[in-house]
């Protein structure tokens, strides 16, 4: 699929074949990267910007230390494309997260190079601090690096494992990657040449003389320490990481080869909790990307030269992501009350608009799910009506908040919860297919699954309008390319929607897949409801069902396992209904990555594999009846 050869590239097969590399070549390769990058996902699609931000830092990584004897750690892995070229996957990246092929982030069974799976932000650190403890009691010899970008430095979990890292002493690298903050003024020949100093031995010998002195006379001691203390203000930008047992060095320039090999060096032969403060910039070495990286963090297949995607545009079809976009700036004009909380997904979720319109009602906390669900608590306490828009596979991460500070105390949050369901090419770290199963156990909340724009649009004013935790679960992707009513209407609780009246068979689904079956469903003269709630369960219809059929089929895009339809087998057992069910919906595996449209035929939930299962049980339930008559 590549356009051209790579002189240096093509002479990289695994790590160690860096190690005869001179710096110039060191550099040239870095530029072969980056441009094969490009050659690649410019056709393919996928995570471009970070990447590109990371090629110099992923080259000395691996020029410097012996992986995978030695453990590099990436956080989340959109960053970990010129670690994959580098680590025997360079044929394969034509191949990145496409069905069958390699991965998009992280995964231990893809790679020997790949040390911790990552999908998800700031988990680095504290599975680097695991490996060290490892290491150490089973008197291993090898080091560990911890990257991590300033983004994941938001999330409390990072300052935890820093503060229980720098607790223990333990020889840990960690690698701030900073594509962010802009490079101050003593960024420069300056700073290079200090941080040089303070990561050899001369400054590292003088610490440890002074805390000698330190534990001296009085006098001595408070002299010493205010010496100390202000030329490590004066030296150093990383006080706070100084503070919590860490030796900081930088910020040095994350795209200097030959700084980025010296700093290490010296690093390399230091003991304890150490952290390095790196400076790139995504998308580095291609312009267009340099200026917008927001929008070139995941791409399409694109042209190069000009940026512009190649994927075609689809007309007046709008994303259940708009729609949401479009309620909440619609209803915000007649509601000052309600708050907009997202962790980091301003753009994703659709919330770019209502910040612009209303910036004194919306907050991004950044990677902080446990926060933004809290805060919007708080909020409710407070007397507002807080929105949480976040992706299904992070609320994951807040689901004590959910459960602690939201549901227990039976407050007033909404959480619109989009990307539920198979997500696509990102595979099972974000799959959004756990949410009702987690969410349904809770005994105050409102679960609502929308079949298609305009049920969604009327699940949001109820959402609103309901006085308790609520929540609305939505697929990434496209609507069915209805004309929206721009309408007040809401739904009442509980309540189904029976979309044609049959008999022998009624299937019970809830959400988007129920296009999916209204065919069959015609065909055979089969009952089709849309179940709208998750939770509570239209019991009341439920019982009727039961009395006039022969037989129900659940379908979801949840896990089968307490899923959607387990509450209907509960409620059958609990209450004694004469009914054959069978649930159906993603099995107990984990699903990898591909297309939407691939994963759902894999897992037997497309149209034609549903068409066959419910024409296989329908025949069966034919063929019993006329051996009983």
């Amino acid at each position: 699929m590549k356009d051209k050869t790579y002189s240096l590239l093509d002479q990289i097969n695994v790590p160690c074949d860096l190690k005869e590399f001179s710096d110039d070549e060191l550099i040239n390769l870095a530029s072969d990267i980056r441009e094969y990058i490009l050659d690649i996902i410019s056709k393919t699609g996928g995570h471009l910007a970070a990447g590109l931000g990371t090629v110099e830092l992923s080259v000395v990584l691996h020029y410097i230390y012996n992986t995978p004897v030695d453990k590099i750690i990436w956080d989340v892995g959109h960053q970990c494309y010129p670690h994959k070229i580098l680590t025997g996957r360079k044929e394969e990246l034509e191949t990145i997260r496409k069905y069958k092929g390699i991965s998009g982030f992280l995964k231990i069974d893809e790679s020997e190079y790949d040390a911790f799976g990552a999908g998800h932000s700031s988990t680095s650190i504290s599975a680097a601090l695991g490996l060290c403890i490892a290491r150490d009691l089973k008197k291993e010899k090898h080091k560990v690096i911890a990257v991590i970008g300033d983004g994941g430095m938001t999330a409390g979990m990072s300052y935890e494992a820093l503060c229980h890292a720098g607790y223990l002493k333990k020889d840990i690298l960690v690698i701030l990657n900073d594509n962010e903050m802009s490079i101050s003024p003593n960024v420069g020949a300056l700073n290079k040449y200090l941080t040089k100093i303070l990561s050899g031995k001369t400054l590292a010998t003088i610490k440890e003389k002074s805390n000698e002195l330190l534990s001296g006379e009085n006098l001595i001691r408070r002299f010493i320490k205010n010496i100390k203390d202000n030329a490590q203000n004066i030296l150093s930008p990383g006080h706070l990481f100084e503070e919590i047992g860490f030796s900081y060095f930088g910020p040095i320039d994350g795209h200097d080869i030959k700084s980025l090999k010296n700093i290490l060096n010296n690093l390399k032969n230091k003991s304890g909790p150490t952290l390095l403060h790196v400076i790139t910039k995504k998308g580095k070495g291609y312009k267009i990307a340099e200026k917008d990286p927001v929008r070139y963090h995941g791409v399409t297949p694109f042209d190069i030269k000009t940026g512009v995607s190649h994927k075609p545009k689809i007309k007046n079809v709008l994303t259940y992501t708009n729609i949401f976009s479009k309620w909440i700036n619609h209803t915000a004009q007649d509601n000052k009350d309600f708050i907009a909380i997202t962790p980091a997904m301003r753009e994703g979720s659709g919330l770019v608009e209502f910040e612009e319109n209303y910036p004194n009602r919306f907050f991004d906390v950044g990677i902080a799910e446990q926060h933004s669900v809290t805060l919007a608590a708080g909020l409710s306490v407070g007397g507002l009506k807080p929105i949480v828009a976040i992706y299904s596979t992070f609320l994951q991460r807040a689901y004590d908040q959910l459960i602690h500070d939201v549901n227990l105390q039976k407050l007033n949050v909404m959480f619109a919860i989009d990307r539920a369901g198979l997500v696509g090419a990102d595979g099972e770290t974000h799959h959004g297919i756990y949410d009702i199963s987690f969410m349904r156990i809770l005994p105050n909340i409102v679960l609502m699954t929308p079949s298609n724009e305009n049920e969604m649009w009327k699940m949001l004013n109820t959402g609103l309008v309901y006085n308790g935790p609520s929540a609305i679960r939505y697929p990434r992707g496209n609507t069915n390319g209805n004309e929206i009513a721009l309408t007040d209407d809401i739904i009442e609780i509980g309540k189904s929607l029976t979309v044609r009246e049959g008999n022998k068979i009624a299937l019970l689904v809830f959400g988007e897949l129920i296009k999916n079956v209204i065919d069959i469903a015609e065909q055979l003269s089969l009952t089709l409801i849309d179940m709208r709630f998750a939770k509570p369960l239209d019991t009341k219809r439920i019982n009727e069902l039961a009395e006039s059929h022969q037989y129900f089929i659940t379908i979801e895009d949840n896990v089968i396992t307490g899923g959607a339809g387990s509450s209907i087998n509960e409620h059958i057992n609990n209450n004694g209904l004469k009914i054959n069910i069978t649930n159906i919906g993603i099995p107990d595996r984990i699903i990898s990555h591909g297309s939407q449209d691939e994963l759902y035929k894999e897992i037997g939930l497309d149209k034609k594999s549903l068409e066959i299962k419910i024409n296989e049980i329908y025949n069966l339930i034919s063929e019993n009846k006329k051996v009983m008559d």
